[in-house]
């Protein structure tokens, strides 16, 4: 499986070469240096254990969210043995009561992002089969949060920046949203790139900027959500590029938009602002890393650099 995955990651890197070539408007190093860094990780089932350990220390008080048991005394670098965790999937609640889809949203916006705002951490694989719906007296409850191999793990600033464009947006504040997008790694900003990457950034942060119950994209499918905002921001990039995107905004980006997907099957109506604001109640950089270096301590796990 190793050498199967770095001979596609070369692939990777030819083609990635390949657009850098054709379309100088956008690098893509750092987003290939990203996605190698997190799938060679997939192939460490030790990692993946400190991982779900992680999980399971930072969620234990989340009661609609639960993380499997390791057997650690089952499991090696090659072979990790989870406890078994009784679930449905949870597209067979599409069609539930609201109150049921919305129960089963707000679990999984706690699932994301409780671990972030905690200790700087996210699950950002969004495929559908990573979750379970477990029910206790014959109704759904909450989240079975599994597969634990695609986890990254950010410097607090990070999380520092992904508070400070939000309450840049919601302020209109446009210092605080480039110190954010600077955070981030963006580099050589002007009016224009700050202004094509709000473009993305409003639409990701929409559901949390309005203090209103709502779907998280209205009139959106599953399958269309973030195309149009896409396409806009590729096409004015392309018109007004270069832009190098910073390596670890890859897979934040990619669960946001899973996550978001995710409340579209289920159609759920929620105030994702005030759930947002409940996770970042009295914000500080240095709570954060408190609480991340002994969160990582505990799993066995490094800081980040």
């Amino acid at each position: 499986m190793q050498s199967a995955v770095e001979a596609d990651l070369k692939q990777l890197e030819v083609a990635f070469a390949l657009h850098r070539r054709l379309s100088s408007w956008l690098d893509t190093r750092e987003i290939a240096k990203e996605i190698g860094a997190r799938v060679r990780e997939e192939l460490d089932y030790e990692r993946e254990a400190k991982h779900a350990v992680l999980y399971g220390n930072v969620l234990r008080d989340v009661d609609a969210v639960r993380v499997p048991a390791i057997h650690k005394d089952l499991s090696t670098k090659r072979l990790l043995t989870l406890g078994w965790l009784e679930g449905q999937r949870i597209l067979d609640f599409a069609d539930a009561p609201v109150e049921i889809r919305n129960r089963l949203a707000q679990s999984m916006f706690k699932a994301w992002w409780h671990p972030f705002s905690r200790a700087a951490v996210i699950h950002g694989d969004p495929h559908l089969g990573n979750y379970t719906v477990f029910s206790e007296g014959g109704e759904a409850q909450g989240i079975n949060l599994l597969d634990y191999g695609c986890v990254r793990i950010f410097h607090p600033r990070f999380v520092g920046g992904v508070v400070d464009l939000y309450r840049g947006l919601l302020d209109n504040d446009n210092a605080r949203i480039v110190h954010a997008y600077e955070t981030w790694g963006f580099k050589n900003l002007n009016k224009e790139l700050v202004e094509i990457l709000n473009i993305w950034a409003r639409f990701i942060y929409g559901p949390i900027l309005e203090d209103r119950t709502r779907t998280v994209a209205d009139g959106v499918k599953p399958g269309e959500y973030g195309r149009r905002q896409a396409f806009e921001v590729h096409q004015a990039l392309k018109a007004r590029g270069p832009v190098t995107i910073p390596q670890e905004f890859v897979f934040m980006d990619r669960a946001a938009v899973g996550l978001g997907a995710v409340f579209l099957h289920l159609r759920s109506e929620l105030n994702y602002h005030r759930l947002f604001e409940a996770e970042i109640d009295r914000f500080s950089l240095s709570d954060l890393e408190a609480r991340q270096g002994e969160a990582l301590t505990t799993a066995g796990l490094g800081l980040p650099a």
